[in-house]
C-alpha cells in the first residue's frame, strides 16, 4: 500500500526572529546594567530593559497570533503539531538548565564557598581572606557593610512563601481540572478552571510584589545585601517573571476557548501552555524548599 503523503507547512519568511533576538539581547544588557549599576549606565540599562520589553512582547504577541490564525487555516499537518511538540519539550529542557545553573550557584555558595571561607575542608586557608568569619547560611554580615549592608532579617518561610506554594500548587490543579474538562469538550467547565488558574496567578503576583516590599522596607534584605539577597532575588525573581509570562500566555488561552477555539483532539497550544504552567510551580516547589526553608 502507498505510504500517505503529509504535506509540511513551510511559513513564509519573516523579521520576528531576528526583532525577537534583538530584543532578548535589550532585555539581557539592560538587566545586567541595572543590576550591577554600572557607573552612568543606570538610567541607559533602565531605558535598554524598557525598550526590551516592549518588543519582546510585541513579537509574542504578533509571532503568536501570526501561529494561531495559521492553525485556523487549517495549514498544520501532523507532521507540524510532532514539531511544535518537539519545540515545546526542547524549550521547557533550556529552561530547566537555565535554573539549574542558579540552583547550581546557590549550591556552590552554601556548600563550597561558605565553609571555605570558614577555614573547613581542603581550601580552608581562604578563610584568611575574612578574619573571624563565620558559616551560616543566610549570611547576615558582609565583609564591607559600608558597602554591602546584610539584611536585617531573613524572610519568614511559614508566612506569604507557604501562601504562594499553596497558590501555586492549586493553580496546577485547576489547570489539570481544566484540561481534562477540554478533552471531553466540556467549554464551560474548561473555561471556569481555566480563568480560576489565570486568577491564582495573578495573586501569586500580588503576594510576591508585597514579599519584595517588605523584604526591602522591613527585612533590610536588598540585591545590596550581600550573596544571600543576591541569590534569593535573582531566583525568585526570574521565577516571578517566568510566572508573569505564564500567567499572560494562560489568559490568551482562555480568551481563545471563550472564541469556541479548540477540541477535544485538537488543543495542543493549551497543552503547551498547561507543560511550562506545571514546570514553572515544580520550580517554585524547589526554590520553596532550598532558598526559604533550608
Amino acid at each position: 500500500m502507498q505510504a500517505e503523503h503529509q504535506e509540511y507547512y513551510v511559513p513564509h519568511q519573516s523579521a520576528f526572529p531576528i526583532i525577537a533576538s534583538i530584543a532578548l539581547f535589550c532585555v539581557a544588557f539592560g538587566s545586567g546594567s541595572v543590576m550591577t549599576a554600572a557607573e552612568n549606565g543606570g538610567d541607559f540599562g533602565m531605558i535598554l530593559l524598557f525598550v526590551g520589553f516592549i518588543l519582546l512582547f510585541f513579537i509574542i504577541i504578533s509571532w503568536f497570533g501570526k501561529v494561531a490564525a495559521e492553525s485556523r487555516e487549517g495549514m498544520y499537518s501532523p507532521q507540524m503539531d510532532r514539531s511544535f511538540r518537539w519545540g515545546m519539550g526542547w524549550f521547557i529542557s533550556s529552561e530547566v538548565m537555565f535554573f539549574a545553573a542558579f540552583f547550581g550557584a546557590l549550591f556552590y555558595v552554601r556548600v563550597l564557598a561558605v565553609p571555605w571561607l570558614a577555614g573547613e575542608g581542603d581550601k580552608g586557608i581562604s578563610h584568611l581572606l575574612w578574619e573571624g568569619f563565620v558559616n551560616q547560611w543566610p549570611l547576615m554580615t558582609t565583609p564591607d557593610p559600608s558597602l554591602f549592608k546584610g539584611p536585617e532579617k531573613i524572610v519568614d518561610p511559614w508566612h506569604i512563601p507557604l501562601l504562594n506554594t499553596i497558590l501555586l500548587i492549586s493553580s496546577s490543579l485547576t489547570l489539570t481540572f481544566s484540561h481534562k474538562a477540554l478533552k471531553q469538550d466540556n467549554r464551560t467547565a474548561t473555561s471556569i478552571w481555566l480563568a480560576i488558574t489565570v486568577v491564582l496567578g495573578a495573586v501569586f503576583l500580588y503576594y510576591q510584589m508585597v514579599e519584595y516590599h517588605e523584604a526591602y522596607t522591613e527585612l533590610g534584605l536588598t540585591l545590596q545585601a550581600g550573596i544571600y539577597g543576591s541569590t534569593f532575588f535573582i531566583l525568585t525573581g526570574f521565577h516571578g517573571l517566568h510566572v508573569t509570562i505564564g500567567t499572560i500566555m494562560l489568559l490568551c488561552i482562555l480568551v481563545r476557548v471563550l472564541e469556541g477555539e479548540f477540541s477535544g483532539k485538537k488543543h495542543f497550544a493549551f497543552e503547551a501552555v498547561a507543560w511550562y504552567w506545571h514546570f514553572v510551580d515544580v520550580v517554585w516547589v524547589g526554590l520553596f524548599i532550598f532558598v526559604y526553608i533550608l
